[in-house]
């Protein structure tokens, strides 16, 4: 990917990225990852997951969920294996804090709705502290929860980027392994 300058990510904040989800065509879905909101290098380029550093790919193929290690401009091939990218919060950012309480509250909102129409065997929230938030679970750890929405269970996975130095790679591909299973794949 080419180094994007500082106008092209300025360019990029508050635009939006369309969410991965199944077509006609596609298998059901059997886990939708939610990301707290995409960081500018993904809005410029229009793919999740697309900061250099970023270890959602890496641990995505080493939990065995893709039989090799996607791009995040190949992140339409999620769907044939019954996977989808959404964001609780669509509006880019360069960070994460910058999202208002209001935002994050419409969000929750949002989410269950593509939930409960959808319907994903899990819904796995890549960020404990966005999950916390956003479902009222101060004291949540990560992995499995108790809530659910409608048919759909919830695992809270720990945030992928690579400024989160609280989980190793290794350690996040053995969190996303855990989904891999409870999913059945």
């Amino acid at each position: 990917m080419p180094r994007l300058t500082r106008a092209e990510l300025e360019a990029a904040r508050d635009r939006t990225i369309e969410d991965v989800l199944p077509g006609p065509d596609d298998p059901p879905l059997r886990v939708l990852f939610c990301g707290i909101n995409p960081g500018l290098v993904s809005a410029a380029t229009g793919h999740h997951f697309a900061r250099p550093g970023n270890r959602f790919w890496p641990a995505l193929h080493g939990a065995g969920f893709t039989p090799r290690r996607l791009l995040p401009a190949e992140q339409g091939e999620l769907r044939a294996s019954g996977l989808g990218i959404t964001n609780l919060v669509p509006r880019a950012t360069a960070r994460a804090d910058e999202l208002t309480v209001a935002e994050l509250v419409a969000g929750g909102l949002r989410l269950r709705e593509l939930v409960e129409r959808h319907r994903p065997a899990w819904l796995a929230v890549v960020g404990i502290t966005a999950y916390r938030r956003v479902f009222d679970a101060p004291h949540a750890v990560v992995g499995p929860q108790d809530e659910r929405i409608g048919v759909t269970r919830i695992w809270a996975l720990p945030n992928p980027s690579g400024l989160n130095a609280h989980w190793s790679l290794p350690a996040m591909v053995e969190e996303f392994a855990r989904v891999r299973a409870a999913a059945g794949s």
